[in-house]
């Protein structure tokens, strides 16, 4: 960590929905990244009680509120889906509050490096949050097959989310590092701890703390 609290090297992990991303993020965890998850965030922030059930309540009323109090995903899927504006009202709310907690939890952070994990991470702008960009990456059929196979989802489900995330041509333009996944698991593994030797490395050369 430098003397301001900011690691000296944090990357940003996207990629699109069936992509790898997670396995990438995991197994970079296990070689001793500190993983910042955004998903993880924005889970805390809408589960029984979470800092932004009041206002998702508000703006949205009881429908997409489950019985316990914390969000009905699928529920809130199947509107913002529907309609761009609420996605876009979902959006302020948790945007703001997950930014705050990412960017607190990295000035907690001890590791060589840090990993944010931010699947949405060009669809927000937040491309200024880390000194490099990586995008896990495979070819679009690929991606499908692999997201109906894992999650239960259709064809048609899947092309509506791949819909609303960014195309794939500006992540890997965005990419300062690329993962190709089109492979199997062993492939994937290797690669990625290819690129922890090298980010080891970077912020080794990044001066002292």
């Amino acid at each position: 960590m430098t003397s301001s609290g900011r690691p000296r090297l944090v990357i940003a992990l996207t990629g699109g929905i069936g992509s790898g991303k997670t396995t990438v993020a995991e197994r970079l965890a296990k070689r001793g990244a500190a993983v910042i998850d955004t998903d993880l965030i924005a889970h805390a922030l809408t589960a029984p009680g979470g800092a932004a059930m009041a206002a998702i309540a508000a703006a949205f009323g009881p429908g997409p509120i489950a019985a316990d109090g914390s969000l009905d995903r699928a529920a809130m899927r199947r509107l913002i889906f529907s309609d761009a504006r609420a996605r876009h009202r979902l959006e302020a709310i948790l945007h703001p509050l997950i930014r705050a907690r990412m960017d607190e939890e990295l000035t907690q952070v001890q590791a060589p490096y840090a990993v944010l994990a931010i699947p949405l991470l060009f669809e927000t702008g937040w491309t200024d949050v880390a000194d490099r960009i990586l995008v896990v990456d495979l070819p679009e059929p690929l991606q499908i097959a692999r997201v109906v196979a894992r999650s239960g989802l259709t064809e048609a489900e899947v092309r509506l989310i791949l819909a609303s995330q960014a195309r794939r041509e500006t992540r890997r333009q965005g990419a300062d590092d690329l993962i190709d996944n089109s492979g199997n698991l062993e492939d994937l593994l290797a690669r990625t701890d290819a690129l922890h030797e090298g980010y080891l490395r970077l912020a080794q050369d990044s001066g002292p703390a």
